[in-house]
C-alpha cells in the first residue's frame, strides 16, 4: 500500500480529515447565477469581470492556484503584477457568453500538473505575460469575429513570443491534515531582466454583510512569533496561522464591497476589497500598510529577475505553532509528498507507456482540482438578505424559483472550473466514474448528493445546472453508479452493496419521474427535451416544438432503456445478498421490454422510429393531425440505441430463481406479431442477452458507426455523420429547419453556441459505445466482427473494436511523430517550445476531422475519461 492509499484509508474510516483543506477556490464567482440578482437573469452582466475586484461576493470567492477549507470561508490564492497591466491580476479573465464568437472562454494559459485524491500534494502553472496583459485586443478582437471563424486566443496576440512570460508554479504538500506546506516558484523565461510582484493572499470569505455570525472574524499580525506570520481568528476555521517568508510590505484591508466603485455611494470607510489593487497599481501603499489587521491580507514581494533566473518563495498555512515553519524539514516533506505522487499514480498507470502515463496523471490532476465549493439556497437566493431591500420581484417566477427545496453546499466536481464552475447531473456522472479509479469512496458521496432531499426535488427530479435547473439531462447516475461499484470491487475485491441499495432506492423515485412526465402517449417511446445533447436536433428541443407536435426522439427512448437496464442490473447485483430487491429486477426488466417492442415496432397503427430502407433510427414529429414526421437527421444520438445493452450470467439466473422464471415467461408469453424479440438466443443452461437493439440491426448500425465517411473519425466516434456535409432541410408549417456537419465550433447560437453537438468528438458518448460494444462481445464472442473501418477488409472481432476506439481516443493527445499533439493544432509551433511541450490541456470536445481541442479548455470534467480509457484498454 503506498503512503497517499494510507491517507486515503485514514480519510475513509473517519480517522483524520485529509479533505479539509483542498483546491476548492473557484475560478469564476463572477458571471454566475449564484450572484445574480437582477430581474431579467442577465447573469453576465448584473456581476461583470470589472467588478469582481471590487464588489464582494455573496455565495462563494474566487483566485488564481488557489485553496480553501471545505466551506470557503479560509482562501488562499496568488495575485501578480508585471509593472504593466492596469489591473491586479487576482483572478482569471475572459469573454463572456455574449462576448465570445463561440460563447464564454477563459483566455489565459495555466495547467493542473499534479494532485493527489487527498491533496497532500498539488501543483498548478500559470502563465503569465511580461508585456502588458492584452484585455482589450481579446476582447476587441473576438468581437469582430463571427461564429464561422476561429476564437481569438492568448497566444495568437503575440505576448509569448521571445519567451516574454513567466512560469507561476505553485505548490501545496501537506505535513498533516491542517498543516498546508506551499511554495511559489517563479521563471523568467524570456532572456532579459523582468519586474514582478507577487502576493500571496488570504481572504476571509464574507458572511458578515449578509448574515449574522459569532463573530466578525479577522486576519493580524502575530507580533508574539518570531517568524513572519499572521494569525487567523474566525468562528469556523479558528487557530490558523500563515507563515512566511520575510516581505518586502504587508497589506491589510477588510472584504468588502467599494461602494463608491461599484454603485457611486460614499463608503464608510477606505479599506476596501480592492485597495491592493490601488495600492500596487497605483504604488500607493499608504492606507494597505499601516492597517494591522482585516478579513484579506497578502504579504508583497517585488522581484527583479534577471532572463532565465527564478525564484521560490515559502509560506505555511497550519492550525500548529512550528518553532521552525521553514528549513531542511520543510524541504523534506515537500520532496516525500511529490515522490509518493509519483508513486501513487505509477500503481495505477503500471501498464501505460511513458507518454500515456503523463496524459493519465495530468487528467487525473485536472479531475482533482476541478473541484470547487459550491453554496447555493435557492430559496434564500430569491428572498435576498436584506428585507428593507428585496430583490425583484420578478425573480419569484423566473429562474429556477420552483427549485425552492434546493440548498447545495458541498465540494463538488465541476466540469471547468473557468467555464462552467457549476455542476451539471450528467457531466458529473461520468467524474465519478472517472474519480472511481483514484477514489472511491469520494465517487460514491458524490453521485449520492445528487440524490439527497436537497438536491433532488420532492417529485424525483434531479437538478440539471444553475442556469436551469429543470433542464432535462441524461439519467446517466445509474450508469454511473454500477461503474463505480465494478470499478472499486475489481479494486478491492469485494463490492459495496450499501452504496448500491442506497442509490437504487433513490434513483427509483427519479425513474418514476421520467415515465410520469416524459413518455405522454403512454407508450414507453419518450420524448425528453433537451437531454445534454445542446444542438444536436435540427430544432431547439427545450421549446416548443414545431406545429405543436410532440417530438419522440430516439435518444430519450434509447436513455430510458439504458437506464432499466442500469437499475436491473443494479437490483440483480443486490437481489444476490437481498432476496427482496428479486422483485424490483423482474419490475425493471419488464419495463425494459416495453420500451423495446415500442422502439422496433412497427404496425397499422403506429410506425415506428426505425427506417428500414436507411437502415436508422430517426426522430419522430407526430403533429396534432396525427402525421407522422421522420426527422431523418443522421446524428449519434440514433446510435444511442445501441448503448442499451446488457448481458446478464446463466449464474446469476440460477440464482435467482424468480426473476429466472419471469423471464421463462416472458419469452413463452409475450408472442404479438411484429414484435421484437428482446431476449434474443436465450435458452436454458444460457446467459442472457437483453439489447434494444436487434441483431440484423445491430449489424447495420455498426456498419454505419464505423464508416469514415459517416461516423469514424480518426480520433474516435463523431456527433453527426459527414453525410451532412451535404445540409439536411426539412419543413414543417412553411418554415424551414436545417442541419449539417460542423466538425469544429458551432455556427449556431442555440444554447449560447458554446459547444457542438453537430460533429465533434465527446468522450462521455464514446466511452459508452465502447462499453456497449464490450458487451456486446462477452456474449457474442468471436462470433461477431465487423470491417474497422467499414469495407477496409480489416476484419476485428467487437473486443479489437472497443481497443481500437480508445486508442483513437488517446491519440488526440499523444505526440505524434513530429511532437505534435492533435489538440494543439490551432497553436502547433508554441507547444513546441520546450516549456509547454510536456502541458497537456483536456479540451470539452474536438474537431471531427483533426482532433483540435475545441471549447472549454479544462473540461476535465468528462474529458478525464481518457484516464479510464488508458487503464482499460491494456
Amino acid at each position: 500500500m503506498t503512503e497517499e492509499h494510507k491517507r486515503i484509508a485514514e480519510k475513509d474510516k473517519g480517522e483524520k480529515d485529509w479533505l479539509k483543506w483542498g483546491p476548492y477556490l473557484s475560478e469564476r464567482q463572477w458571471g454566475t447565477v449564484r450572484e445574480d440578482y437582477s430581474a431579467n437573469g442577465d447573469a453576465w452582466n448584473y456581476f461583470p469581470h470589472d467588478h469582481a475586484r471590487s464588489r464582494t461576493y455573496r455565495w462563494g470567492e474566487d483566485g488564481i492556484a488557489g485553496i480553501s477549507d471545505r466551506y470557503c470561508n479560509l482562501c488562499f490564492g496568488i495575485a501578480l503584477w508585471n509593472g504593466k497591466d492596469p489591473i491586479l491580476k487576482e483572478r482569471l479573465f475572459g469573454l463572456t457568453g455574449p462576448q465570445g464568437n463561440h460563447g464564454e472562454d477563459v483566455k489565459e494559459l495555466y495547467y493542473y500538473l499534479d494532485s493527489t485524491p487527498t491533496h497532500s500534494y498539488m501543483r498548478h502553472l500559470y502563465k503569465y505575460p511580461q508585456a502588458e496583459f492584452p484585455y482589450g485586443q481579446l476582447f476587441e478582437e473576438n468581437q469582430k469575429r463571427g461564429r464561422n471563424d476561429l476564437e481569438f486566443e492568448l497566444p495568437d496576440t503575440g505576448v509569448f513570443q521571445d519567451n516574454k512570460y513567466f512560469d507561476v508554479f505553485t505548490e501545496y504538500a501537506k505535513a498533516d491534515a491542517n498543516d498546508l506546506l506551499i511554495t511559489i516558484t517563479v521563471h523568467n523565461r524570456g532572456k532579459e531582466k523582468a519586474s514582478l510582484h507577487l502576493l500571496p493572499t488570504l481572504t476571509l470569505r464574507n458572511h458578515w454583510s449578509f448574515k449574522k455570525m459569532p463573530r466578525k472574524p479577522f486576519i493580524k499580525v502575530d507580533a508574539s512569533n518570531p517568524a513572519s506570520c499572521v494569525k487567523i481568528d474566525h468562528p469556523y476555521v479558528d487557530g490558523y496561522r500563515l507563515f512566511f517568508d520575510e516581505a518586502d510590505s504587508l497589506l491589510f484591508t477588510e472584504n468588502e464591497t467599494n461602494m463608491q466603485t461599484v454603485y457611486g455611494v460614499e463608503n464608510d470607510h477606505p479599506f476596501r476589497k480592492d485597495l491592493f489593487h490601488d495600492a500596487v497599481i497605483k504604488n500607493e501603499y499608504g492606507l494597505a500598510t499601516e492597517k494591522k489587521e482585516g478579513t484579506k491580507f497578502a504579504p508583497l514581494y517585488h522581484m527583479e529577475l534577471e532572463g532565465g533566473a527564478s525564484k521560490t518563495f515559502q509560506l505555511r498555512l497550519t492550525d500548529q505553532n512550528p518553532k521552525a515553519p521553514f528549513g531542511k524539514k520543510f524541504e523534506s516533506i515537500f520532496q516525500s509528498r511529490k515522490g509518493e505522487c509519483e508513486t501513487f499514480y505509477k500503481e495505477i498507470g503500471a501498464k501505460c507507456t511513458a507518454e500515456q502515463y503523463k496524459i493519465q496523471k495530468q487528467a487525473f490532476a485536472g479531475l482533482l482540482w476541478t473541484k470547487q465549493y459550491y453554496n447555493y439556497d435557492v430559496e434564500q437566493w430569491l428572498k435576498g438578505d436584506f428585507e428593507d431591500s428585496p430583490p425583484p420581484q420578478e425573480r419569484w417566477h423566473g429562474r429556477n424559483s420552483s427549485w425552492k427545496t434546493l440548498r447545495n453546499y458541498d465540494v463538488l466536481s465541476m466540469p471547468d472550473a473557468w467555464e462552467y464552475p457549476w455542476y451539471a447531473a450528467w457531466d458529473s456522472a461520468f467524474h465519478c466514474t472517472t474519480f472511481a479509479y483514484i477514489d472511491a469512496a469520494f465517487a460514491k458521496e458524490q453521485l449520492l448528493l445528487f440524490t439527497k432531499e436537497w438536491y433532488m426535488a420532492p417529485n424525483g427530479q434531479i437538478p440539471a445546472y444553475e442556469w436551469s435547473f429543470s433542464d432535462v439531462n441524461p439519467p446517466v447516475q445509474a450508469w454511473a453508479a454500477i461503474n463505480i461499484y465494478q470499478i472499486d470491487q475489481k479494486r478491492t475485491g469485494k463490492g459495496d452493496v450499501n452504496f448500491l441499495k442506497r442509490m437504487f432506492n433513490k434513483l427509483s423515485l427519479n425513474f418514476t419521474w421520467w415515465v410520469n412526465r416524459l413518455d405522454s402517449s403512454e407508450n414507453n417511446v419518450f420524448e425528453g427535451g433537451f437531454l445534454g445533447l445542446d444542438n444536436i436536433g435540427v430544432f431547439d428541443r427545450s421549446n416548443g416544438i414545431p406545429g405543436d407536435g410532440v417530438l419522440e426522439q430516439v435518444d430519450g427512448t434509447s436513455w430510458m432503456a439504458l437506464y432499466c437496464l442500469n437499475m436491473l442490473e443494479m437490483s440483480l447485483e443486490i437481489a444476490l445478498e437481498d432476496e427482496v430487491y428479486e422483485e424490483m429486477a423482474i419490475k425493471y426488466f419488464g419495463h425494459f421490454i416495453f420500451i423495446a417492442e415500442s422502439l422496433n415496432q412497427i404496425d397499422q397503427n403506429y410506425a415506428g422510429t426505425w427506417d428500414d430502407e436507411q437502415g436508422f433510427f430517426y426522430d419522430k414529429l407526430i403533429l396534432p393531425s396525427g402525421e407522422f414526421v421522420p426527422i431523418k437527421v443522421r446524428s449519434i444520438a440514433g446510435m444511442l440505441s445501441l448503448a442499451a445493452v446488457l448481458t446478464v450470467k446463466e449464474t446469476t439466473l440460477k440464482k435467482l430463481p424468480n426473476f429466472r422464471a419471469a423471464v421463462v415467461w416472458f419469452k413463452k408469453h409475450r408472442t404479438r406479431t411484429l414484435k421484437y424479440p428482446v431476449m434474443q438466443d436465450f435458452a436454458e443452461g444460457e446467459d442472457l442477452l437483453l439489447s434494444l437493439v436487434p441483431k440484423e440491426r445491430v449489424q447495420v448500425l455498426m456498419r454505419t458507426l464505423l464508416d469514415e465517411n459517416e461516423f469514424l473519425s480518426p480520433y474516435g466516434l463523431r456527433s453527426l455523420s459527414k453525410v451532412h456535409e451535404r445540409p439536411y432541410h426539412i419543413n414543417i408549417e412553411g418554415i424551414d429547419y436545417s442541419i449539417n456537419y460542423e466538425p469544429a465550433e458551432s455556427t449556431v447560437s442555440l444554447f449560447g453556441g458554446n459547444s457542438n453537438w453537430r460533429g465533434p468528438v465527446w468522450f462521455p458518448l464514446n466511452y459508452l459505445f465502447i462499453q456497449a460494444i464490450l458487451e456486446y462481445h462477452r456474449y457474442c464472442g468471436n462470433a461477431l466482427r465487423f470491417d474497422f473501418p467499414t469495407g477496409s477488409g480489416n476484419e476485428l472481432d467487437l473486443k479489437q473494436i472497443s481497443v481500437r476506439l480508445g486508442e483513437k481516443l488517446i491519440d488526440l493527445f499523444e505526440r505524434d511523430a513530429d511532437g505534435n499533439r492533435p489538440i494543439n493544432a490551432q497553436h502547433k509551433e508554441l507547444y513546441q517550445n520546450k516549456d509547454f511541450e510536456e502541458l497537456i490541456l483536456f479540451y470539452e470536445y474536438f474537431h471531427g476531422d483533426t482532433g483540435r481541442g475545441l471549447g472549454a479548455s479544462h473540461q476535465t470534467g468528462w474529458t478525464a475519461l481518457v484516464a479510464n480509457l488508458i487503464s482499460e484498454i491494456q
